[in-house]
C-alpha cells in the first residue's frame, strides 16, 4: 500500500502539471436575429479572405513545402461550407502572429522547479541543498 506522503505528492505533480494546458474560455449570450442575418453575408468575407492567403508567397511556398498546391487549397476551401470557412477565417484572426516559446518553456521550467522542490520536501528526491525534508 503507497504512503501517504507518495500519494499526494502524485496527485501534487497531476495537478501541476494539469495547470499547463490550455483552456477555453466560453461565453454564452442571446443573439439578435439581425447579427444572424449579418454573419451570414459575411461568410464571402472569410472566403475571399482564404483566397487571398493563397495569393501570398510565402503562403504558396509554405504549402509547396507540406505537398500540397495552392489551386488545390482554393479548390478545399471552395468545397467548404460557410460555417466551416467562418471557423477557418476565426481561428486565422485569433492565432499568435509568432512566437509563444519562451512563455512555454518558462513555464515547463517553472513545473518542474517546483515538482523537484516539493519531492525534495518531501523527502522522495535530494536535488537541491536548501531543503531539509520533512518526517
Amino acid at each position: 500500500m503507497p504512503s501517504p506522503n507518495r500519494t499526494i505528492a502524485c496527485a501534487l505533480v497531476v495537478s501541476l502539471c494539469a495547470l499547463g494546458l490550455p483552456v477555453s474560455a466560453v461565453q454564452a449570450e442571446l443573439v439578435a436575429t439581425d447579427r444572424v442575418e449579418a454573419t451570414r453575408q459575411d461568410a464571402s468575407s472569410g472566403r475571399e479572405f482564404l483566397r487571398s492567403l493563397f495569393g501570398r508567397a510565402d503562403v504558396r511556398a509554405a504549402l509547396e513545402r507540406q505537398g500540397v498546391s495552392a489551386d488545390e487549397a482554393k479548390a478545399r476551401v471552395n468545397a467548404m461550407s460557410d460555417d466551416e470557412v467562418e471557423q477557418l477565417a476565426a481561428r486565422f484572426d485569433s492565432l499568435p502572429a509568432g512566437g509563444g516559446v519562451f512563455e512555454t518553456v518558462l513555464v515547463v521550467g517553472f513545473l518542474a522547479f517546483l515538482t523537484l522542490l516539493i519531492t525534495d520536501i518531501l523527502g522522495f528526491t535530494k536535488v537541491f541543498s536548501f531543503t531539509r525534508p520533512a518526517k
